[in-house]
C-alpha cells in the first residue's frame, strides 16, 4: 500500500506479489460495534495488504509493520482507505473478477477506520500477530537462468534519456518452458519500463536439407504446404515499435527486428507467474532484447538490469502468448479534455485472454474493454475509470475471457490533453503516438492461449 505519494513504483506481476513467508494470522472481528485494535484487527490487514511496500527499505514513503509508524500516520491511512486510492487498483466490477484484485475488502475498510475513530487503539502488542519476513533478493527464489545486460548504464541526474536496447545471448542449448519471469533492475528509481523481446537468429531458423527432410519434400507439382493461419485479422502483434528519436553516435540503436514480447516491467508491475499448465516457450538460441526506459531522477545513477526465469520440468499442456493490439494512428488536439481512442482484437478462431494490461502516458485517463460477439451484442469485460499512469496494472481474469469465433475485443481509451490535467506536459500541442512520456500510446498487451493448438490432450 503506498499512501498520498504519485511517484512511479515498481512491484509486478504476474499479479502484483508479495515475499512474505506467511501471511496466515487473519481473524475476523467478533462483533461490529466492538473498537478494533492494532494488535488484533489492523496489523493482520496491513501485513497481507500493504507491507510489501510500506516497510523499511520499501517503495512506501513509510512502514506499517509497526504500530508507533502506524499511528503516527492515521491521517493518511484514512485519506487513501476512504478514497481508495490504496492499495492500488483502478478498475471497477466486483470482486472475485480478477485474480490479483488488491481492493481491501468492505470489512478491512471499516476495521480500519473504525480503529483510527476510535483512537487507533494499540491493543495487547505482544499478541500481535509475527511480522511477515520479505525477501531481499530474487521474489520467485534462485532462479533455473539469469541473463543480464552486458555493462553498466548510468544514467544521467537530469535530462531526457532516449531508450534503450541491449542485445544479449540466452545460450539456451534446447527449448525451455517457462512458468516465471522476473525482473532486477539495478536501479529502480531510474528504470521506469523494461520490455523483453525473444528472438532466434536467422542462421538457426534455416534448416539444412538432409535425406531425412528430402524425403518429405513435396512431389513435383504439388501443391506447397499451407501455412498456419494467422491468429489474429491484421496480426496485431507489437514486434517493431516506431523508432525513438536518436542522437548522432547513439551506441544503442533499436534492432531491425526485436522478436517476439515475452515479458516486462513498468510501476506497479514486476514478477510474472504464468497459471497452471501453462508456460512461454522460449526456443534454445534465443537472443533477448532489452528495451530500457530510463527517467532522470536527480542524481547521476549507474543500472545493470537481469531478467530472471523459471523453468517447468516438462512442456505444459498449453503454451501462453503475449502479444499486444494497439492503435497508433490517432491525433489528441491540443486543449481538448477527451478524446477517445478506439483499437480491435479480432481473433481467426477462439482464444482465451488471460490478462490485459492497458496502456497510456500522462494524458491518458480512462478505458473500457467491450467483448462484441457475432451477433453485434456487447459486454463490458474490464473498466478502468481511474486510469493512473503511475501503477502500471496488468488485470488477470480469475477465470479467462474467452474470445469465441467471430467476436471482436475492443479497448477505448480516453485522453485529457487540456491545461486542466495536472500531468499533461504540454497542451498547447496536438499529440502523436511515441515512445517518450510527453507523448502517447494506445497499448494493450495481453496474455491468451489457443484451445485448438493445446500441446496435451486430455487437459
Amino acid at each position: 500500500m503506498r499512501f498520498l505519494q504519485r511517484a512511479p513504483a515498481i512491484a509486478l506481476v504476474g499479479a502484483i506479489t508479495v515475499g512474505a513467508v506467511s501471511l496466515q494470522f487473519r481473524e475476523p472481528l467478533v462483533a461490529q460495534d466492538a473498537t478494533p485494535t492494532f494488535a488484533k484487527d489492523v496489523a493482520p490487514i496491513l501485513y497481507e495488504n500493504c507491507t510489501s511496500c510500506h516497510r523499511q527499505g520499501g517503495l512506501g514513503p513509510f512502514s506499517l509493520m509497526d504500530y508507533d509508524s502506524a499511528k503516527a500516520n492515521v491521517k493518511d491511512i484514512r485519506d487513501a482507505v476512504k478514497t481508495g486510492y490504496m492499495p492500488p487498483w483502478h478498475a471497477e466490477g466486483p470482486h472475485g473478477t480478477f485474480s490479483n484484485d488488491r481492493r481491501l475488502s468492505d470489512l478491512d475498510k471499516s476495521t480500519i477506520l473504525r480503529w483510527i475513530d476510535g483512537g487507533a487503539k494499540p491493543g495487547d502488542l505482544k499478541k500481535q500477530p509475527a511480522k511477515p519476513v520479505y525477501t531481499t533478493g530474487w521474489e520467485l527464489g534462485k532462479p533455473d537462468a539469469i541473463v543480464t545486460m552486458p555493462t553498466d548504464f548510468t544514467v544521467p541526474a537530469k535530462g531526457t534519456v532516449d531508450y534503450q536496447y541491449f542485445e544479449i545471448p540466452t545460450n539456451f542449448t534446447e527449448d525451455k518452458w517457462v512458468t516465471a519471469i522476473e525482473f532486477m533492475p539495478g536501479a529502480r528509481e531510474v528504470v521506469h519500463h523494461v520490455l523483453v523481446y525473444a528472438k532466434v537468429p536467422q542462421p538457426q531458423q534455416t534448416q539444412v536439407t538432409t535425406a531425412a527432410t528430402a524425403t518429405a519434400a513435396p512431389a513435383p507439382g504439388a501443391a506447397p504446404a499451407a501455412r498456419p493461419k494467422p491468429l489474429f485479422v491484421n496480426q496485431p502483434h507489437y514486434e517493431t515499435p516506431p523508432d525513438p528519436p536518436r542522437q548522432p553516435g547513439d551506441k544503442n540503436p533499436p534492432p531491425r527486428q526485436l522478436g517476439t514480447l515475452i515479458g516486462g516491467t513498468a510501476p506497479g508491475t514486476n514478477t510474472m507467474y504464468m497459471p497452471a499448465g501453462t508456460a512461454i516457450r522460449v526456443r534454445k538460441g534465443t537472443v533477448l532484447t532489452f528495451q530500457m526506459h530510463y527517467t532522470a531522477h536527480g542524481h547521476e545513477m549507474s543500472d545493470r538490469t537481469s531478467v530472471g526465469f523459471r523453468f517447468a520440468t516438462e512442456a505444459p499442456s498449453e503454451e501462453m502468448r503475449m502479444s499486444a493490439f494497439i492503435n497508433g494512428a490517432f491525433t489528441l488536439p491540443a486543449g481538448n479534455n477527451n478524446v477517445a481512442v478506439e483499437a480491435v482484437l479480432e481473433p481467426t478462431e477462439p482464444v482465451m485472454i488471460h490478462g490485459l494490461l492497458p496502456h497510456t502516458h500522462l494524458r491518458g485517463k480512462k478505458w473500457t474493454y467491450e467483448l462484441q460477439l457475432a451477433d453485434g451484442t456487447r459486454k463490458t469485460v474490464l473498466d478502468v475509470p481511474r486510469y493512473d499512469f503511475n501503477w502500471q496494472t496488468y488485470y488477470f481474469f480469475k477465470q479467462p475471457l474467452e474470445i469465441p469465433a467471430g467476436a471482436k475485443l475492443i479497448s477505448k481509451a480516453w485522453y485529457d490533453n487540456s491545461a486542466t490535467n495536472p500531468s499533461n506536459p504540454d497542451a498547447s500541442i496536438n499529440v502523436k503516438w511515441g515512445d517518450q512520456t510527453w507523448e502517447e500510446m494506445q497499448y494493450t498487451g495481453f496474455l491468451f492461449t489457443v484451445p485448438s493448438r493445446k500441446l496435451k490432450t486430455g487437459n
